[in-house]
C-alpha cells in the first residue's frame, strides 16, 4: 500500500482484499469516435490488431496528479509560486514526453480549493496554512499549461472528505466545517462531511460546479472516496440523517446507496448543462461486488466491495448513463489470487458493454518494483503485459496511471517499457 502522511492512498489496495508524434490537438474541442458504441461482447475486436502500434484510433492515456498531503504536488508547502509553477511544468512536459494526453489534477482535496473559491478556503498544501493566499491560481495556471502541451486536464475533487485527523480546531475558524458542525462525522481519525444531508450535497455540487463555471476544464473527476472506507471496530454515526431523511428506505444500506446516487447523477447533470464538452468520470475501487456476494459481480475474493462498504453502486452508474467514462483501480498484478487483473479487466469490459460510458483502466504505476509487492511487480515488464492484455477488449479505451511522481521518476523503468511498447505517438482521448 502506498502511505501518503498518516493515511492510505487509493485505500486499501491490499488491505482491502482481506485474506485472501502526430501533432497536438485541441483538449476540450468535440472529436468524433471512430466505430461507435456497444460492441456485442468482450472479446468481439481489439484495441488494435496484434502488432499494430502505429494506430492513431483515439485512446484515453492519464496520470493522477495529487495534491494531498503533497502526495506529488507541490513537493512541498511554502514554496514560492515561481517554484510551484515550475515544478507543476516539469510534471506536465514528463506527461506529454511519455506521449499521455490527459492530466486529472486534485483541486480540492481536503474540502479545500486550488482556485480562488468563494466556498471554500485555500488549500494548506500550497501555503501551509489553510486559507492563505498563495498569491496565483494553480487551476487556471496548469489549465492553459496542459493545454499549451496537449494534454486534457480534468479537475479532480473529493467530495466529502474534510481532514485527515478528527480536531475541528484545526480548520480555519471561517471553514464550512467550523460553520456548520452539525454536517460533519468523525470517522477512523479524519473528519468529513454527511453524505446523508441534502444541504451538504448541495454545498459540495455547489463548490465543485464554481470551478466548471470559471474555468474551461475537459473533465470532473471523482475517486474511489464516497462513504468512508470502514475501520475495523468502529462505526459511523449518522443515526440523526438517517431518522430524518431515511424514512422509505427498506434499511440504511440503501439510503446510504441512493445519498451517493443523487451525487453522481445530479453532477453529471450539471456538469452537461454547464459546459457541453467537459466529460464526467469516476475512479472506483475496482471490485464492484464479488461473485460469491452477487452472481453479476466479479469473480474475486475481496474484502471490501463498493456496492456494501463504500455505498457506490458503479455499476449503476455505467449502466444508468450518469457518468461519461470510468477507470476502475484494478491496482493488481496478472494472476493475483483475490483480485485478478485478467478477470477484472473483461467483467468491467462486460459492465460498459452496450453504453456510452468509455472503460479506461487505472493502473498502480507506483507498485512497480515496490519490495512489498508481490513478484510480478518486481518485473518491469508487467504494466506493458497490463496493456497487451487490455488489447484484447474493444471496450477498453485507456489506461490512467497513478501517479505522476512514478510517471516523472519511473525508477524501476516500467512506464518507458509502457510507452515503448505501447505509445509509438501520440494521439487523441476519445470523445
Amino acid at each position: 500500500m502506498r502511505r501518503i502522511g498518516n493515511f492510505t492512498r487509493r485505500g486499501f489496495a491490499v488491505a482491502a482484499l482481506g485474506v485472501a508524434s502526430s501533432a497536438l490537438w485541441t483538449p476540450g474541442a468535440a472529436a468524433s469516435t471512430p466505430g461507435g458504441t456497444g460492441e456485442a461482447a468482450e472479446t468481439a475486436g481489439r484495441r488494435r490488431e496484434p502488432g499494430d502500434g502505429n494506430s492513431h484510433r483515439p485512446e484515453f492515456r492519464g496520470m493522477w496528479l495529487a495534491t494531498v498531503a503533497n502526495r506529488d504536488w507541490p513537493s512541498k508547502p511554502g514554496l514560492t509560486a515561481a517554484q510551484q509553477q515550475a515544478e507543476l511544468v516539469a510534471y506536465l512536459d514528463k506527461a506529454a514526453a511519455a506521449k499521455l494526453n490527459a492530466v486529472l489534477f486534485q483541486v480540492r482535496p481536503t474540502a479545500d480549493a486550488l482556485w480562488p473559491s468563494p466556498h471554500e478556503p485555500w488549500s494548506q498544501y500550497l501555503t501551509g496554512v489553510q486559507g492563505r493566499d498563495p498569491g496565483w491560481d494553480p487551476l487556471g495556471f496548469a489549465l492553459r499549461e496542459a493545454h499549451e502541451r496537449g494534454l486534457e486536464l480534468h479537475a479532480w475533487f473529493n467530495p466529502y472528505r474534510i481532514a485527515n485527523h478528527a480536531d475541528p480546531s484545526k480548520l480555519i475558524a471561517t471553514h464550512p466545517a467550523r460553520l456548520h458542525p452539525d454536517w460533519v462525522l468523525s470517522y477512523g481519525g479524519k473528519l468529513y462531511y454527511n453524505p446523508g444531508l441534502p444541504e451538504v450535497r448541495a454545498f459540495v455540487l455547489d463548490a465543485i460546479m464554481d470551478a466548471v463555471r470559471r474555468y474551461p476544464v475537459d473533465g470532473v473527476h471523482f475517486d474511489d472516496y464516497f462513504y468512508p472506507y470502514p475501520v475495523a471496530g468502529q462505526t459511523l454515526n449518522d443515526d440523526a440523517a438517517y431518522e430524518e431523511h431515511g424514512g422509505g428506505f427498506p434499511d440504511r444500506a440503501s439510503w446510504r446507496r441512493d445519498n451517493i446516487d443523487r451525487l453522481v447523477r445530479e453532477l453529471g447533470e450539471r456538469v452537461r448543462a454547464t459546459r457541453r464538452t467537459a466529460r464526467f468520470g469516476v475512479s472506483p475501487f475496482a471490485v464492484w461486488r464479488n461473485k460469491a456476494t452477487d452472481p453479476t459481480g466479479s469473480d474475486t475474493r475481496a474484502g471490501v466491495q463498493t456496492y456494501d462498504d463504500l455505498y457506490a453502486d458503479t455499476r449503476k452508474w455505467v449502466r444508468q448513463g450518469w457518468i461519461d467514462y470510468i477507470v476502475p483501480q484494478v491496482y493488481w498484478n496478472i494472476g493475483f489470487a483475490a483480485a485478478d487483473y485478467a478477470k477484472l479487466v473483461p467483467w468491467w469490459a462486460r459492465t460498459v458493454d452496450g453504453t456510452r460510458v468509455h472503460l479506461y483502466i487505472g493502473e498502480a504505476l507506483y507498485k512497480a518494483g515496490d519490495p512489498a509487492q508481490p513478484a510480478p511487480w518486481q518485473d518491469p515488464a508487467e504494466l506493458s503485459r497490463h496493456l497487451t492484455f487490455d488489447d484484447r477488449y474493444r471496450q477498453v479505451r485507456g489506461n490512467v496511471y497513478f501517479s505522476a511522481k512514478e510517471v516523472a521518476t519511473d525508477p524501476t523503468g516500467s512506464m518507458a517499457r509502457v510507452v515503448a511498447d505501447h505509445y509509438p505517438s501520440r494521439v487523441r482521448p476519445p470523445r
